[in-house]
Protein backbone atom coordinates (compact mmCIF):
# COMPACT_ATOMS: atom_id res chain seq x y z
CA UNK A 1 0.00 0.00 0.00
CA UNK A 2 1.36 3.66 -1.21
CA UNK A 3 0.13 7.02 -0.68
CA UNK A 4 -0.24 9.37 -3.70
CA UNK A 5 -0.50 13.33 -3.57
CA UNK A 6 -2.37 15.48 -6.06
CA UNK A 7 -2.31 18.95 -6.61
CA UNK A 8 -5.66 19.29 -7.75
CA UNK A 9 -7.04 22.97 -10.22
CA UNK A 10 -10.55 23.07 -10.82
CA UNK A 11 -12.88 25.68 -11.86
CA UNK A 12 -15.85 25.91 -8.94
CA UNK A 13 -18.59 27.24 -10.77
CA UNK A 14 -20.98 24.38 -11.00
CA UNK A 15 -19.67 22.63 -8.06
CA UNK A 16 -21.14 22.08 -4.14
CA UNK A 17 -17.60 22.66 -3.27
CA UNK A 18 -14.98 20.30 -1.83
CA UNK A 19 -16.15 18.20 0.44
CA UNK A 20 -18.57 14.77 -0.50
CA UNK A 21 -22.38 15.77 0.18
CA UNK A 22 -25.11 13.52 -0.81
CA UNK A 23 -27.06 15.75 -2.58
CA UNK A 24 -24.74 17.80 -4.37
CA UNK A 25 -21.61 17.09 -6.97
CA UNK A 26 -17.97 18.17 -5.22
CA UNK A 27 -14.85 18.25 -6.31
CA UNK A 28 -13.96 15.57 -3.71
CA UNK A 29 -16.89 13.49 -5.41
CA UNK A 30 -15.68 13.00 -8.82
CA UNK A 31 -11.87 12.71 -7.95
CA UNK A 32 -13.18 9.54 -5.75
CA UNK A 33 -15.37 8.62 -8.52
CA UNK A 34 -12.63 9.08 -11.28
CA UNK A 35 -10.17 6.91 -9.04
CA UNK A 36 -12.45 4.60 -8.11
CA UNK A 37 -13.70 3.24 -11.92
CA UNK A 38 -9.43 3.50 -12.33
CA UNK A 39 -8.53 1.33 -9.69
CA UNK A 40 -11.56 -1.22 -9.89
CA UNK A 41 -12.17 -0.51 -6.19
CA UNK A 42 -13.11 1.87 -3.95
CA UNK A 43 -10.72 4.95 -3.22
CA UNK A 44 -11.25 7.97 -1.13
CA UNK A 45 -9.45 10.68 -1.48
CA UNK A 46 -8.15 13.42 1.77
CA UNK A 47 -7.96 16.81 1.03
CA UNK A 48 -5.87 19.72 2.21
CA UNK A 49 -9.21 22.43 1.81
CA UNK A 50 -12.25 21.95 2.35
CA UNK A 51 -13.26 25.46 -0.04
CA UNK A 52 -17.00 26.17 -0.47
CA UNK A 53 -19.39 26.55 -3.81
CA UNK A 54 -18.39 28.08 -5.84
CA UNK A 55 -14.93 28.64 -5.24
CA UNK A 56 -11.76 27.94 -7.40
CA UNK A 57 -8.20 26.41 -6.92
CA UNK A 58 -5.16 26.40 -8.35
CA UNK A 59 -3.81 23.94 -6.15
CA UNK A 60 -5.44 21.96 -3.76
CA UNK A 61 -3.61 18.92 -2.14
CA UNK A 62 -5.40 15.49 -1.78
CA UNK A 63 -4.09 12.02 -0.92
CA UNK A 64 -5.51 8.42 -1.28
CA UNK A 65 -4.12 5.05 -0.32
CA UNK A 66 -3.70 2.24 -3.01
CA UNK A 67 -2.26 -0.88 -3.83
CA UNK A 68 -2.17 -0.10 -7.13
CA UNK A 69 1.52 -0.29 -9.15
CA UNK A 70 1.36 2.32 -11.29
CA UNK A 71 3.55 4.80 -10.47
CA UNK A 72 2.72 7.89 -8.70
CA UNK A 73 3.62 10.17 -11.44
CA UNK A 74 1.18 8.51 -13.57
CA UNK A 75 -2.41 9.02 -12.01
CA UNK A 76 -2.12 13.15 -13.33
CA UNK A 77 -2.68 11.28 -16.80
CA UNK A 78 -4.93 8.77 -16.02
CA UNK A 79 -7.24 10.91 -14.10
CA UNK A 80 -7.04 14.11 -16.39
CA UNK A 81 -8.85 11.74 -19.32
CA UNK A 82 -11.39 10.60 -16.92
CA UNK A 83 -12.32 13.43 -15.05
CA UNK A 84 -14.59 16.70 -16.12
CA UNK A 85 -13.13 19.55 -17.92
CA UNK A 86 -12.98 22.04 -14.71
CA UNK A 87 -10.95 19.54 -13.04
CA UNK A 88 -7.52 19.27 -13.54
CA UNK A 89 -4.89 17.10 -11.84
CA UNK A 90 -1.54 19.54 -12.22
CA UNK A 91 1.05 16.86 -9.88
CA UNK A 92 0.69 13.49 -8.83
CA UNK A 93 3.36 11.60 -7.17
CA UNK A 94 4.17 9.16 -3.83
CA UNK A 95 4.35 10.81 -1.00
CA UNK A 96 5.43 9.49 2.65
CA UNK A 97 2.63 7.50 4.12
CA UNK A 98 1.65 9.33 7.45
CA UNK A 99 1.34 12.42 5.51
CA UNK A 100 -2.23 13.86 6.02
CA UNK A 101 -2.65 17.67 4.29
CA UNK A 102 -5.50 18.29 6.82
CA UNK A 103 -3.04 18.10 9.53
CA UNK A 104 0.42 18.51 8.56
CA UNK A 105 1.73 22.31 9.59
CA UNK A 106 1.17 24.51 6.62
CA UNK A 107 0.78 27.85 4.81
CA UNK A 108 -2.18 28.79 2.14
CA UNK A 109 -2.38 31.09 -0.09
CA UNK A 110 -5.55 32.70 -1.43
CA UNK A 111 -6.27 34.94 -4.08
CA UNK A 112 -9.73 37.29 -4.23
CA UNK A 113 -10.52 39.15 -7.52
CA UNK A 114 -12.80 42.38 -7.65
CA UNK A 115 -13.80 43.76 -10.73
CA UNK A 116 -14.21 47.31 -10.42
CA UNK A 117 -15.49 49.55 -13.28
CA UNK A 118 -18.57 50.91 -14.44
CA UNK A 119 -19.96 47.52 -16.34
CA UNK A 120 -19.25 44.25 -15.68
CA UNK A 121 -17.13 42.22 -18.47
CA UNK A 122 -18.82 38.61 -19.26
CA UNK A 123 -15.63 37.06 -19.54
CA UNK A 124 -15.01 37.87 -15.89
CA UNK A 125 -18.23 36.64 -14.29
CA UNK A 126 -17.41 33.35 -12.89
CA UNK A 127 -13.45 34.61 -11.42
CA UNK A 128 -14.26 37.84 -9.77
CA UNK A 129 -16.29 39.88 -8.09
CA UNK A 130 -18.22 43.00 -10.02
CA UNK A 131 -18.60 45.85 -8.05
CA UNK A 132 -19.60 49.37 -9.70
CA UNK A 133 -18.65 51.77 -6.88
CA UNK A 134 -15.40 53.23 -6.94
CA UNK A 135 -13.02 51.69 -4.49
CA UNK A 136 -9.81 53.79 -2.66
CA UNK A 137 -7.20 50.75 -3.16
CA UNK A 138 -4.67 53.12 -0.40
CA UNK A 139 -7.44 52.89 2.32
CA UNK A 140 -8.17 49.02 1.64
CA UNK A 141 -4.26 48.43 1.58
CA UNK A 142 -3.73 50.62 5.00
CA UNK A 143 -6.67 48.26 6.44
CA UNK A 144 -4.71 45.21 5.99
CA UNK A 145 -2.09 46.11 8.09
CA UNK A 146 -4.10 45.78 11.30
CA UNK A 147 -5.08 41.76 10.25
CA UNK A 148 -1.31 40.69 9.57
CA UNK A 149 -0.10 38.48 12.63
CA UNK A 150 -1.47 36.08 15.13
CA UNK A 151 -5.13 37.52 16.25
CA UNK A 152 -8.18 36.51 17.21
CA UNK A 153 -10.25 36.54 13.76
CA UNK A 154 -13.42 35.82 15.49
CA UNK A 155 -15.13 38.84 13.73
CA UNK A 156 -14.13 37.49 10.36
CA UNK A 157 -15.63 33.62 11.33
CA UNK A 158 -18.43 32.70 9.18
CA UNK A 159 -21.74 31.18 11.14
CA UNK A 160 -21.71 27.80 12.28
CA UNK A 161 -18.08 26.93 12.17
CA UNK A 162 -17.18 24.70 14.87
CA UNK A 163 -13.79 25.74 15.66
CA UNK A 164 -11.81 25.04 19.41
CA UNK A 165 -10.13 28.60 19.23
CA UNK A 166 -10.55 31.06 16.32
CA UNK A 167 -7.18 32.49 16.60
CA UNK A 168 -5.11 32.26 13.35
CA UNK A 169 -1.93 33.91 11.42
CA UNK A 170 -2.25 36.07 8.98
CA UNK A 171 1.91 36.02 7.61
CA UNK A 172 0.96 38.83 4.39
CA UNK A 173 -2.00 40.56 2.79
CA UNK A 174 -1.80 42.65 0.23
CA UNK A 175 -3.97 44.39 -2.21
CA UNK A 176 -3.22 45.40 -5.95
CA UNK A 177 -4.79 47.07 -8.90
CA UNK A 178 -3.90 46.58 -12.43
CA UNK A 179 -6.37 48.96 -14.39
CA UNK A 180 -10.04 47.47 -13.30
CA UNK A 181 -8.95 44.79 -11.54
CA UNK A 182 -8.14 44.83 -7.51
CA UNK A 183 -6.49 41.44 -6.35
CA UNK A 184 -5.98 40.69 -2.78
CA UNK A 185 -3.74 38.70 -1.60
CA UNK A 186 -3.91 36.72 1.92
CA UNK A 187 -1.66 33.54 3.27
CA UNK A 188 -1.53 32.48 6.45
CA UNK A 189 -1.37 29.10 8.75
CA UNK A 190 -4.70 28.61 8.48
CA UNK A 191 -8.42 30.02 8.07
CA UNK A 192 -11.65 29.81 9.81
CA UNK A 193 -14.79 29.31 7.69
CA UNK A 194 -15.28 31.90 5.06
CA UNK A 195 -12.77 33.91 6.61
CA UNK A 196 -10.97 35.46 3.65
CA UNK A 197 -14.11 36.97 1.90
CA UNK A 198 -15.62 38.57 5.40
CA UNK A 199 -11.94 40.22 4.76
CA UNK A 200 -12.50 40.98 1.53
CA UNK A 201 -16.29 42.16 1.88
CA UNK A 202 -15.22 44.03 4.78
CA UNK A 203 -12.30 45.33 3.09
CA UNK A 204 -14.82 46.63 0.13
CA UNK A 205 -16.85 48.51 2.74
CA UNK A 206 -13.68 50.61 3.64
CA UNK A 207 -12.34 51.01 0.58
CA UNK A 208 -16.24 52.55 -0.80
CA UNK A 209 -15.68 55.28 2.13
CA UNK A 210 -18.51 53.46 4.74
CA UNK A 211 -15.51 53.11 7.35
CA UNK A 212 -11.66 54.79 7.48
CA UNK A 213 -9.26 52.05 7.10
CA UNK A 214 -8.39 52.22 11.20
CA UNK A 215 -11.92 50.77 11.92
CA UNK A 216 -10.61 47.33 10.66
CA UNK A 217 -8.77 47.76 14.03
CA UNK A 218 -11.89 47.98 16.15
CA UNK A 219 -13.49 45.62 13.76
CA UNK A 220 -10.79 43.21 14.94
CA UNK A 221 -10.73 43.76 18.61
CA UNK A 222 -14.35 43.59 18.81
CA UNK A 223 -14.84 40.08 17.62
CA UNK A 224 -18.13 40.06 16.65
CA UNK A 225 -18.95 39.21 13.15
CA UNK A 226 -21.94 41.78 12.93
CA UNK A 227 -19.11 44.10 13.10
CA UNK A 228 -17.08 42.84 10.30
CA UNK A 229 -18.43 43.54 6.78
CA UNK A 230 -20.91 41.01 4.51
CA UNK A 231 -19.00 37.70 3.22
CA UNK A 232 -18.43 38.24 -0.15
CA UNK A 233 -19.12 36.43 -3.39
CA UNK A 234 -17.83 32.64 -3.76
CA UNK A 235 -16.52 33.46 -7.05
CA UNK A 236 -14.02 35.97 -6.69
CA UNK A 237 -11.84 33.22 -4.35
CA UNK A 238 -9.44 31.39 -5.35
CA UNK A 239 -6.75 29.03 -3.66
CA UNK A 240 -3.96 29.57 -5.68
CA UNK A 241 -1.68 27.28 -2.98
CA UNK A 242 -0.53 25.02 -0.27
CA UNK A 243 3.07 25.48 1.22
CA UNK A 244 3.82 22.26 3.60
CA UNK A 245 6.30 22.51 6.34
Amino acid sequence: MKRIGLIVAYDGTNYCGWQVQPNGVTIQGELNRCLSQLLGTEIETMGASRTDAGVHAMGNVAVFDTGARMPGEKFSYALNQRLPQDIRIQLSEEVPANFHPRYCKSEKTYEYRILNRKFPIPTERLYSHFYHYPLDVEKMRTATSFLVGEHDFASFCGAGAQVKSTVRVITSLSVERYEDMITIRVTGLGFLYNMVRIIAGTLLEIGNGQYPPDAMREILLSRDREAAGPTAPACGLTLLGIRFF
